[in-house]
């Protein structure tokens, strides 16, 4: 039985209704605005939430977490391996990001939860050193505030349920830090839930993984499903009272990579409420840079098996193959395919942005920054989309997510206490 809300039924009508009174204007209107144009004073009026963005660890690998020597406001002018700064977001039409707390699905237990904490504790301090232009949030209202302030709302997501360490507990604490999402898995199948690129163990989401899925209703933090498998994804599904978000993933129907988001999904996911948040990872964008890591894969293997015990040959070998074969590009247009494919199926309100910046070694031409993001929103509306469903996509549909997981805390904290573990 569909749980749709009915607030969002109403979204679509004015959608609707919009789009037909503007398929009635003439085609050659004189005073139609640009597509940039267009782009800009949309963001302008509604700036772009994004789902996903890894600078806390990039800051750790590269400077040891010492914040002071992050030049933020003007990073990306002189350091090309950095991909995001105020100047970056500002021109993107950035006004809230959620900056992911990710640490390796290899550290389990204790030291995971150590790691999570001190990556909330980088992302505070980038805050904290920033205060003129980020605000730190945990709710929609707070969001809005910082909208009305002129500030970036910063938001906390927790990429990977070996964040907790296999207790509610800690789960809870996250929660009381301000995280307000936890993708289930990373790249490993834990207690919690499959992952998409690891051996199956639970078929779907463990019996622990659905007291942790129950768990985040109560609290109102938001299932985050990218990462997880197929199965997975079905079972929350089943399980979550609130809408899920898919913090980074794009459509499988376009690429099949495992962290995008299957058909039969995404109809279900009209059900639910939530949204795909789609990500500017050319691996889940375009399936020639898959095609081509297999390949620089298997050249790297045949290097090493040519040489053994010759690690400086193989690399300088590798190098040289990979000036021979270029990256294939990828193109924001692609990404705007990924985003027609999910509105043809499942409906706009259902589409945000989950860049996944700082997280991939590879790039999309266009968003070498954060800046790009004005030019995605400038493809979209070459290809028709209206200022509504612009301003749904970048924001109005994360909101929405936001505000009802909030009231569906509410309801189910007067109705429930905490769910207890025993503790060993």
């Amino acid at each position: 039985m569909s749980r749709r809300n009915p607030s969002l039924l109403v979204v679509c009508a004015a959608v609707n209704i919009i789009a037909g009174s503007w398929l009635a204007e003439p085609a050659d209107a004189r005073d139609s605005p640009s597509p940039e144009a267009y782009a800009r004073q949309s963001l302008a009026e509604a700036p772009l939430i994004d789902g996903h963005n890894d600078l806390a660890i990039r800051l750790r690998e590269r400077l040891g977490g010492i914040v002071s020597e992050l030049d933020f406001k003007h990073g990306t002018d002189t350091d090309p391996r950095w991909q995001t700064d105020i100047a970056a977001l500002r021109k993107g039409g950035v006004g809230g990001q959620f900056w992911s707390v990710y640490v390796p699905s290899s550290l389990s237990g204790d030291a995971a939860v150590r790691a999570t904490l001190e990556q909330i504790d980088i992302v505070k301090r980038i805050i904290g050193a920033n205060a003129d232009d980020l605000a730190f949030a945990t709710s929609a209202s707070d969001i809005e505030r910082a909208q009305t302030q002129g500030k970036i709302a910063s938001l906390v997501g927790a990429e990977g349920g070996h964040a907790i360490g296999g207790s509610l507990g800690v789960l809870r604490q996250l929660y009381e830090l301000g995280v307000r999402y936890m993708t289930l898995t990373h790249n490993r199948t834990i207690d919690i839930a499959d992952a998409a690129t690891d051996t199956a163990k639970h078929d779907g989401l463990s019996p622990f993984g659905e007291q942790v899925v129950r768990e985040m209703n109560r609290l109102g933090m938001l299932v985050d499903l990218s990462h997880v498998s197929h199965a997975t994804m079905h079972d929350v599904l089943a399980v979550s009272e609130a809408p899920v978000i898919f913090s980074h993933s794009s459509a499988y129907a376009i690429v099949p990579h495992m962290r995008n988001v299957p058909d039969d999904i995404l109809k279900q996911l009209g059900a639910n409420g939530g949204v795909v948040m789609v990500s500017l990872i050319p691996r889940a964008t375009n399936s020639a840079v898959n095609q081509w890591a297999a390949a620089e894969a298997a050249e790297s293997a045949r290097l090493t098996a040519l040489y053994p015990g010759e690690p400086e040959r193989v690399a300088a070998d590798l190098l040289r193959w990979r000036r021979e074969h270029p990256v294939p590009a990828t193109t924001l247009a692609q990404v705007a395919d990924h985003i027609d494919h999910i509105r043809k199926t499942v409906g706009v309100e259902h589409i945000a942005i989950g860049s996944d910046l700082e997280g991939d070694r590879f790039r999309i031409v266009g968003m070498d920054t954060a800046a790009g993001f004005q030019e995605l929103f400038a493809e979209l509306a070459r290809r028709g989309y209206l200022q509504a469903e612009l301003k749904l996509i970048s924001r109005g549909n994360i909101l929405r997510v936001i505000r009802e997981a909030e009231n569906i805390s509410a309801r189910l904290r007067v109705q429930c206490g905490p769910n207890e573990q025993r503790l060993q």
